[in-house]
């Protein structure tokens, strides 16, 4: 089975080999760019996915020409490019921006040359800019609040916070922050760097346990690892029963791990099965690229949109997490929110994929880059 590390770099590469997505010549089509930052998790090859499914869907294949360029963390890299893409005759940007104020230069410039600028998940403050994503700081808010509860007011906690510099990163840390300051009995005994990737959530928590053992951690809030927080629990030892509660991402392992038993689930394994663990489960949907994209088209052919383009935030608990029996857009509909193992084998994949706006893409998107339609 592939390494997490190797699915990444190979969803990311199968994207960025795009440079035609249907019938007509390239000429004839929009030019549109898909501007990414940092790609070193799963989240960011997902959204890559759903953004190249949608440029080939129904409605939107004789209309895009779609081309990505990925800047990792240097911002100077990220406007550099954003600048050939305007100058090559962009009609719209889809971009994942290195943090909230960096781009405003570029991006003003590309709004005075008619471009569309349209982020995901991260934002742009510049007033031309639209920003598709969730309420950041209502999910690090009520993550935070979740925990402080569970333990009653009082205990040690962990955080493992994002990439840093995001605005995703700013807002949820500053919102626990908010939260946590409430309650006096709380405190941060550790903190870490995530980088909204299981494997260095493993790193960072085993740099905290080797000084603040697993008795010494009343509680534990990750922007992306729960599942391996988890696992490593497992592995020292600690009983289902007797794990700390972990507020964080909505990866398919965490959620199969919330599950309070085995009934109806397929190909769980090792750490990767249901514990009925305390958890808090949010997600940022990778498939916020794909709906900036498709706004994108709209609003170069005319329609207007606000700065700010807010999308539910999706929230599961241990009572209201639902496996999917199947992976089809239907279901995923009717309110299901984890799937089987046997259909996900990675458990770092996110799997809160679902909008109703962008029936366009699904499973097949998520995984493989595929439209529904």
């Amino acid at each position: 089975m592939k390494t997490g590390t190797t699915r990444i770099l190979a969803a990311v590469a199968f994207a960025l080999t795009l440079g035609w997505t249907g019938h007509a010549t390239a000429q004839e089509k929009y030019k549109i760019f898909l501007s990414m930052s940092y790609i070193g998790n799963d989240w960011q090859a997902e959204a890559a996915n759903m953004i190249r499914a949608m440029a080939i869907s129904g409605p939107l294949k004789d209309k895009v020409d779609l081309k990505v360029q990925v800047a990792g963390t240097n911002a100077q890299r990220q406007i550099q490019q954003i600048n050939a893409m305007i100058q090559s005759g962009a009609k719209a940007i889809v971009v994942y921006p290195v943090g909230p104020t960096a781009l405003n230069q570029v991006v003003k410039e590309a709004c005075s040359r008619g471009v569309q600028i349209f982020a995901y998940d991260g934002e742009i403050n510049e007033p031309c800019a639209h920003n598709v994503h969730m309420d950041q700081y209502q999910a690090g808010h009520d993550a935070a609040e979740w925990l402080a509860k569970q333990l009653n007011g009082k205990g040690n906690i962990v955080m493992i916070t994002g990439v840093p510099g995001t605005s995703v990163d700013l807002l949820r840390t500053q919102a626990s922050m908010s939260v946590f300051s409430k309650y006096p009995g709380i405190k941060i005994i550790a903190q870490g760097v995530g980088m909204w990737s299981q494997a260095v959530a493993r790193t960072e928590l085993s740099k905290i346990v080797a000084t603040h053992p697993w008795s010494e951690i009343d509680g534990i809030i990750v922007q992306v690892g729960c599942y391996t927080a988890f696992s490593m629990q497992d592995e020292a030892g600690i009983p289902d029963s007797k794990k700390k509660p972990c507020a964080g991402e909505g990866s398919n392992g965490h959620r199969i791990q919330m599950l309070k038993n085995a009934d109806g689930v397929i190909g769980a394994h090792g750490t990767y099965r249901p514990m009925n663990v305390p958890s808090f489960s949010y997600a940022a949907p990778p498939v916020d690229g794909a709906l900036a994209l498709k706004l994108a088209v709209e609003a170069i052919e005319g329609k207007s949109f606000p700065h700010d383009i807010l999308i539910p935030l999706p929230e599961v608990t241990n009572d209201t997490v639902k496996l999917c029996e199947s992976g089809s857009w239907k279901d995923m509909a009717n309110g299901c929110n984890v799937f089987q193992p046997s259909i996900i084998s990675n458990p770092g994949w996110f799997a809160s994929i679902y909008n109703a706006e962008t029936p366009e893409v699904g499973l097949n998107a998520a995984l493989h880059g595929i439209p529904e339609y």
